[in-house]
């Protein structure tokens, strides 16, 4: 059985927060006149700043004062610049915050964890320490390494693959290990982390992420803050759908209005009041196989927010019952992007599948816009949309393909 989405309280629909394409007609004018508008002084790429508010007149409570529509954003690189999940990796690494896993067996903390990858993770970090036990990593060089190698690079430090046999459309085994090497502790302890950690990198500066164990600094956009703020005066029932942690996505977003209960991220099952390593379920899928990412993130919008449950959740719910609205960044948003009915704004970081979409925009629905701060030079080459741009779920790549189930010609990146 489906559940309702929750109703949004007054206040949220109320209060404003401080801190080449067709579109939908406008709102009539004397009606926009009174609408929530989004703030003319952020300057956006082209037209998309009057895209964005034509459709959010046509869709918010000044066309449809009783609709509530969906509006989705992924986090890291969209919201903010830089990763949240990262940042807080680096500070557990240098503030020994990382507990021996259970057994002194790296093979508890991840299901696809390689056996060459658990060794590596056994030599590196040694048995010195106890199950449970806070891991030196701050002074143990080799132990920190071999770590945020796994995270960081899906690989040891000798060079070998650190995860197999999962589906690459589901979950990213290092993201869900960031979330996993938390576990031993409590959600209070891991938001007081988090916490700590986005003081520093809010602290920080570029500078700061060049350093080999480094504090990773991180700035909100203030043109998403914006258009946060905005949804929410014109009646949208605004959430973030993220592939970082769960509990540190929920800290950072506190500064923009968000509730605990309007953030997914990655999350995982408590046994006793703690973290465990063991994944939250979705879709009826295996155990462990799945987190927000991909397809994974459409599952659990569909299973959290929209009620529904097992099989169908990996599909594309009907149209009446989906997000209005989504923006993201990467190919982790692809689908939860691209399954939005109204607008879809692509962040431009050059995801090669997020993109091809995007610039192929055959319904007209797509925004690109430039990353807010330090965007990317165009590419100098196509996306390579009709050969390898897309990942399928064996990791195989291949051609990207619109609804229709045509082939994406390549693309020129022309919104830098």
């Amino acid at each position: 059985m489906r559940a309702p989405r929750r109703a949004l309280p007054a206040a949220v629909l109320g209060i404003v927060l401080t801190a080449g394409v067709p579109t939908l007609a406008p709102a009539p004018r004397a009606m926009a006149a009174t609408c929530p508008t989004l703030d003319t002084r952020l300057v956006w790429y082209a037209e998309n700043r009057h895209k964005l508010q034509d459709f959010i007149d046509a869709s918010g409570i000044c066309a449809r004062p009783d609709a509530h529509p969906l509006a989705l954003f992924d986090w890291d690189n969209t919201l903010v610049k830089n990763d949240v999940g990262d940042a807080t990796m680096s500070w557990l690494v240098r503030n020994d915050k990382i507990l021996q896993p259970a057994g002194q067996d790296w093979s508890t903390s991840s299901r696809y964890l390689t056996t060459e990858a658990a060794t590596a993770l056994s030599e590196a970090c040694g048995d010195a320490t106890a199950a449970g036990s806070p891991l030196p990593t701050n002074t143990d060089a080799g132990c920190a390494a071999e770590i945020l190698s796994v995270y960081g690079e899906q690989a040891t430090t000798g060079g070998a693959a650190a995860f197999a046999g999962y589906d690459h459309r589901r979950i990213n085994p290092a993201y869900a290990w960031g979330a996993q090497l938390l576990a031993g502790h409590t959600a209070d302890e891991v938001e007081g982390f988090a916490r700590q950690a986005r003081a520093e990198s809010l602290a920080a500066s570029p500078s700061d992420s060049a350093q080999a164990v480094r504090t990773v600094w991180v700035r909100y956009y203030a043109h998403m803050r914006d258009l946060v703020g905005t949804l929410r005066r014109a009646g949208f029932d605004v959430r973030v759908v993220s592939a970082s942690p769960e509990p540190v996505v929920r800290v950072w977003a506190e500064d923009l209005g968000f509730a605990a209960d309007q953030v997914i991220g990655v999350r995982t099952k408590t046994e006793n009041g703690r973290l465990t390593a063991h994944l939250a379920d979705c879709g009826a899928a295996p155990a462990d196989s799945v987190i927000t990412y991909i397809d994974g993130k459409r599952c659990f919008i569909n299973q959290d927010i929209l009620g529904i449950q097992g099989e169908a959740a990996f599909q594309r719910a009907p149209e009446a019952e989906r997000q209005a609205f989504a923006a993201g960044d990467s190919t982790t948003d692809v689908t939860f992007v691209g399954d939005a009915t109204g607008l879809r704004l692509a962040i431009n970081r050059q995801a090669a599948e997020l993109m091809c979409h995007a610039y192929r925009n055959e319904d007209g629905k797509w925004l690109v816009n430039p990353m807010f701060i330090d965007p990317l030079p165009a590419l100098p080459c196509r996306y390579p949309c009709s050969t390898t741009a897309y990942t399928g779920p064996d990791g195989t790549a291949g051609p990207v393909r619109d609804d229709s189930g045509q082939v994406i010609p390549d693309q020129v990146d022309a919104v830098p």
